[in-house]
Protein backbone atom coordinates (compact mmCIF):
# COMPACT_ATOMS: atom_id res chain seq x y z
CA UNK A 1 0.00 0.00 0.00
CA UNK A 2 1.38 3.30 -1.27
CA UNK A 3 0.68 6.55 1.31
CA UNK A 4 -1.14 9.11 -0.46
CA UNK A 5 0.22 11.93 -1.76
CA UNK A 6 -0.64 15.23 -0.19
CA UNK A 7 -1.20 18.08 -2.81
CA UNK A 8 -0.72 21.34 -2.26
CA UNK A 9 -3.36 23.91 -2.49
CA UNK A 10 -2.08 26.97 -4.72
CA UNK A 11 -2.49 30.21 -2.71
CA UNK A 12 -3.82 33.22 -4.44
CA UNK A 13 -0.90 35.85 -3.92
CA UNK A 14 -1.72 39.54 -4.18
CA UNK A 15 1.41 41.21 -5.02
CA UNK A 16 -0.50 44.78 -5.99
CA UNK A 17 0.44 46.95 -2.75
CA UNK A 18 -2.59 49.20 -3.95
CA UNK A 19 -4.82 47.05 -3.38
CA UNK A 20 -4.26 45.97 0.01
CA UNK A 21 -5.67 47.74 2.99
CA UNK A 22 -4.85 47.22 6.06
CA UNK A 23 -7.22 47.86 9.30
CA UNK A 24 -6.82 51.12 11.33
CA UNK A 25 -5.31 49.24 14.45
CA UNK A 26 -2.33 47.92 12.18
CA UNK A 27 -1.65 51.36 10.69
CA UNK A 28 -1.75 52.75 13.88
CA UNK A 29 0.70 50.12 15.42
CA UNK A 30 2.76 50.79 12.49
CA UNK A 31 2.71 54.31 12.96
CA UNK A 32 4.15 53.97 16.57
CA UNK A 33 6.78 52.02 15.28
CA UNK A 34 7.68 54.55 13.16
CA UNK A 35 7.87 57.54 15.50
CA UNK A 36 9.52 55.56 17.55
CA UNK A 37 12.45 55.15 15.10
CA UNK A 38 11.89 59.57 14.54
CA UNK A 39 12.48 59.65 18.39
CA UNK A 40 15.50 57.59 18.22
CA UNK A 41 17.55 59.77 15.39
CA UNK A 42 16.22 62.95 16.69
CA UNK A 43 17.68 62.48 19.99
CA UNK A 44 21.03 62.90 18.58
CA UNK A 45 19.95 66.14 17.01
CA UNK A 46 18.38 67.62 20.34
CA UNK A 47 21.70 66.70 22.35
CA UNK A 48 24.03 68.21 19.75
CA UNK A 49 21.71 71.83 19.91
CA UNK A 50 21.10 71.52 23.58
CA UNK A 51 25.52 70.90 23.89
CA UNK A 52 25.49 74.02 21.45
CA UNK A 53 23.37 76.18 23.36
CA UNK A 54 24.86 75.09 26.86
CA UNK A 55 28.94 75.68 25.59
CA UNK A 56 28.79 79.10 25.62
CA UNK A 57 26.80 82.52 24.67
CA UNK A 58 28.13 82.65 21.80
CA UNK A 59 27.16 78.92 21.08
CA UNK A 60 23.68 79.79 22.40
CA UNK A 61 23.21 82.89 20.24
CA UNK A 62 24.09 80.40 17.14
CA UNK A 63 21.80 77.37 18.36
CA UNK A 64 19.18 80.64 18.81
CA UNK A 65 19.59 81.85 15.10
CA UNK A 66 19.70 77.84 13.77
CA UNK A 67 16.22 77.81 15.75
CA UNK A 68 14.71 80.51 13.93
CA UNK A 69 14.91 79.03 10.15
CA UNK A 70 11.56 78.06 8.92
CA UNK A 71 13.07 74.51 8.28
CA UNK A 72 14.28 73.80 11.73
CA UNK A 73 11.25 74.48 13.45
CA UNK A 74 9.39 72.60 10.60
CA UNK A 75 11.82 69.62 11.89
CA UNK A 76 11.03 70.08 15.55
CA UNK A 77 7.60 70.27 15.16
CA UNK A 78 7.84 67.01 13.47
CA UNK A 79 9.75 65.67 16.47
CA UNK A 80 6.92 67.46 18.75
CA UNK A 81 4.34 65.27 16.84
CA UNK A 82 6.06 62.32 16.56
CA UNK A 83 6.67 62.35 20.55
CA UNK A 84 2.92 63.09 20.70
CA UNK A 85 1.66 60.30 18.76
CA UNK A 86 4.40 57.77 20.51
CA UNK A 87 3.25 58.69 24.15
CA UNK A 88 -0.78 58.38 23.25
CA UNK A 89 0.23 55.15 21.01
CA UNK A 90 2.47 53.61 23.87
CA UNK A 91 -0.76 54.38 26.35
CA UNK A 92 -3.13 52.63 23.86
CA UNK A 93 -0.81 49.39 24.02
CA UNK A 94 -0.42 49.46 27.37
CA UNK A 95 -4.26 49.15 27.80
CA UNK A 96 -4.14 46.51 25.63
CA UNK A 97 -1.93 45.27 27.71
CA UNK A 98 -4.17 45.59 30.29
CA UNK A 99 -7.26 43.66 28.23
CA UNK A 100 -8.66 46.78 27.14
CA UNK A 101 -9.52 47.65 23.34
CA UNK A 102 -8.76 44.21 22.17
CA UNK A 103 -11.67 43.62 20.59
CA UNK A 104 -11.65 44.82 17.00
CA UNK A 105 -14.00 47.16 16.93
CA UNK A 106 -12.85 48.85 20.30
CA UNK A 107 -9.56 48.56 18.99
CA UNK A 108 -10.29 50.17 15.93
CA UNK A 109 -12.33 53.02 18.13
CA UNK A 110 -9.41 53.67 20.03
CA UNK A 111 -6.55 53.73 17.25
CA UNK A 112 -8.66 56.84 15.71
CA UNK A 113 -8.90 58.20 19.39
CA UNK A 114 -5.48 58.27 19.16
CA UNK A 115 -4.89 59.84 15.73
CA UNK A 116 -7.57 62.69 16.82
CA UNK A 117 -6.19 63.22 19.84
CA UNK A 118 -2.23 63.70 17.96
CA UNK A 119 -3.83 65.56 15.52
CA UNK A 120 -4.92 67.96 18.70
CA UNK A 121 -1.49 67.88 20.51
CA UNK A 122 0.66 68.55 16.78
CA UNK A 123 -1.54 71.50 16.44
CA UNK A 124 -0.54 72.64 20.21
CA UNK A 125 3.19 71.83 19.11
CA UNK A 126 3.00 74.25 16.13
CA UNK A 127 1.44 77.09 18.67
CA UNK A 128 4.21 76.66 20.90
CA UNK A 129 6.95 75.47 17.97
CA UNK A 130 5.94 79.28 15.60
Amino acid sequence: MSTPVKERKSRPVNLDLQTIHFPISAIASIVHRVSGVIMFVSVGILLWLLATSLSSPVGFSQASNFIDSFVVKFILWGILTALAYHICGGIRHLLMDMKYFEEKESGALSAKAVFVVTAVLSVLAGVLVW
